[in-house]
């Protein structure tokens, strides 16, 4: 009777059943976690590419949009860094991609994407860096075309709209308010 009592319990003493209900419970837990993360990834969206194209508006003309109004920096001697970007959020590329699409309106030969010091690649256009404004928090707003501490922010306009004579003719400028950035 001892040796089978010792033979239950191994060489240590301790029962084989409570070591194997403890490699069940873990080998348990371990599925249920592994089975909860495939779930996540097949439900997770991963962004593979980023679309630029045109909006128009009848008071600024026809504008760069990525879901939201995208806007250039004039900058100033204040670099645009961490705190600037909590407001103006650069339009980046996923990992592993180089170059945005083009969607309605853009030229894709314009489109192109510059390293930054943080590590992403920044959408430009006509080679001008692009950013959303924090203060759009929706598609059609645009609230940005403002100077604050980093420099002079702009809507890209692609076409500008003018008035001559009797009726409205368009102009291609590379941002609003008169001046070509």
């Amino acid at each position: 009777m001892e040796q089978t009592k010792r033979h239950r319990e191994g060489n240590r003493g301790v029962p084989v059943g409570r070591i194997a209900a403890a490699a069940f419970a873990v080998g348990g837990l371990s599925a249920s976690v592994f089975a909860v993360g495939i779930a996540g990834a097949a439900t997770s969206h991963t962004t593979r590419s980023v679309v630029v194209s045109t909006a128009r508006y009848t008071k600024l003309g026809t504008i760069l949009v990525s879901g939201r109004t995208l806007y250039t920096l004039l900058p100033n001697k204040t670099a645009c860094a961490a705190a600037c970007r909590k407001i103006w959020p650069e339009l980046v590329l996923p990992k592993g991609v180089t170059k945005a699409t083009a969607g309605k309106g853009v030229s894709a030969s314009k489109l192109g994407s510059v390293m930054r010091s943080n590590g992403v690649r920044q959408v430009t256009y006509n080679g001008k860096a692009l950013y959303w404004f924090s203060g759009d928090n929706a598609a059609g707003q645009v609230h940005g075309n403002l100077t604050d501490t980093w420099g002079r922010w702009s809507d890209y306009v692609t076409v500008k709209p003018t008035t001559s004579g009797g009726g409205t003719t368009t102009t291609t400028t590379a941002a609003s308010g008169g001046a070509a950035f």
